[in-house]
């Protein structure tokens, strides 16, 4: 048995710091799309902004140090589809050694320039997994793969479990998504439901509470527990687009539900920000460099401003839908393999490859001491251990 990297990845440990950090880790979600904003930016602004742009960006590439399938450069070079995986961490500002968070969200983005294509699909950061690398401490959630093995693990957990490839990752935290949504001057997205939330209890009642309606882009504010609102308005401030993001307790659809609202406002920031002019200021982008970190080039994000601009104009947001189980009084998401092919096939497609088989059932092998527990899991969806 090998020992544990550091006293973090201890389970109680562990367990302890996800449950202190729920709550922030709930507001931080939303920077991972920083990555997808500065793209497009650059996208749409061309070679004006190669003086300003490039120290910010080299700042922010690190290797993900694995031996990928694919060369992302090569592929974006030819004006080949590729995928960026887009990971949420729950640390404070990304310090560039430290694995001591967790990857709150994930989402596997494809971009298809032939297709004129982005696909986000989000997936599910409880699924059970074997961490490549660290299978003898089978089981682990799929978030905890970056505090084992850093982005390398996470993206060989994602490529293996989907048999998908993972050209490219972008690993960002939370901080700073009221001041990206205030920059481009707000957002406007239709509510998929009636709800109220409050910033501070989490909850549909406190102060700081917003109310947003179903079908409607309207929106208002109350500081006293409901008891009078601002005006209506519709546009998302960064504190109101927080909001919206953030609640799932009283959302019948849960965490699925909340991935649902993000990604509608993920669409709406890249729709606004590819001409968004106030995001050329040089010292934002720089200011946002100690939150984010990719292994693009900045070579790769002007081939891609080059090549496949006209692909974000036509979006395509999924998820891979998955069931709530218990293991060992530990609650995981369990996902069909009939819905794992479904999205490996949909991943294949939109990156232009043959149709192949989903990929391992934990993204890793599961060690004969787990076999039980793997056992277990699986039966709960009505699938069994592969031999």
């Amino acid at each position: 048995m090998q020992q544990e990297p550091n006293q973090f990845l201890r389970k109680a440990r562990y367990d302890g710091v996800r449950q202190k950090n729920k709550k922030r880790s709930r507001l931080r979600k939303w920077l991972l799309y920083i990555f997808v904003i500065i793209v497009l930016t650059i996208a749409g602004w061309g070679t004006y902004l190669y003086a300003q742009y490039k120290g910010s960006i080299d700042d922010i590439q690190k290797s993900a140090k694995i031996n990928k399938t694919r060369n992302v450069s090569n592929l974006i070079a030819r004006g080949k589809p590729f995928s960026v995986l887009l990971l949420g961490t729950d640390v404070g500002e990304l310090n560039r050694n430290d694995r001591s968070g967790l990857t709150d969200s994930m989402m596997l983005v494809t971009v298809n320039p032939k297709q004129n294509k982005v696909t986000m699909v989000s997936i599910p950061r409880d699924i059970m997994t074997a961490i490549p690398g660290y299978e003898d401490f089978f089981p682990q959630k799929l978030n905890a793969a970056y505090a084992y093995g850093g982005v390398g693990a996470t993206m060989e957990a994602v490529q293996n479990y989907l048999n998908v490839p993972v050209d490219s990752y972008a690993l960002v935290n939370m901080k700073g998504l009221t001041t990206l949504v205030d920059k481009v001057g707000g957002v406007s997205v239709k509510s998929p439901m009636d709800f109220q939330y409050s910033q501070d209890t989490a909850h549909a009642y406190g102060a700081n509470l917003y109310r947003f309606h179903k079908g409607s882009t309207k929106w208002e504010y109350s500081d006293d527990n409901g008891e009078t609102w601002t005006s209506s308005k519709t546009k998302l401030t960064g504190d109101a687009a927080l909001a919206f993001s953030r609640m799932r307790y009283d959302d019948p659809q849960g965490d699925y539900g909340r991935q649902q609202r993000q990604r509608l406002v993920l669409e709406a920031l890249i729709k606004k920000s590819v001409n968004a002019e106030t995001l050329l200021n040089a010292s934002f982008i720089k200011s946002l460099s100690k939150y984010a970190q990719t292994d693009l080039s900045f070579n790769n994000i002007i081939k891609i401003a080059q090549k496949y601009r006209s692909a974000a104009k036509n979006q395509d947001s999924d998820h891979m839908q998955g069931t709530g189980v218990m293991s060992a009084g530990v609650s995981y998401q369990a996902v069909t393999t009939k819905e794992k092919q479904r999205i490996t096939d949909k991943i294949r497609a939109q990156l232009g490859l043959a149709e192949k088989e989903t990929g391992s059932q934990f993204g890793g092998d599961v060690p004969s001491s787990g076999t039980s527990i793997a056992s277990t899991y699986l039966a709960q969806i009505g699938e069994t251990l592969e031999e």
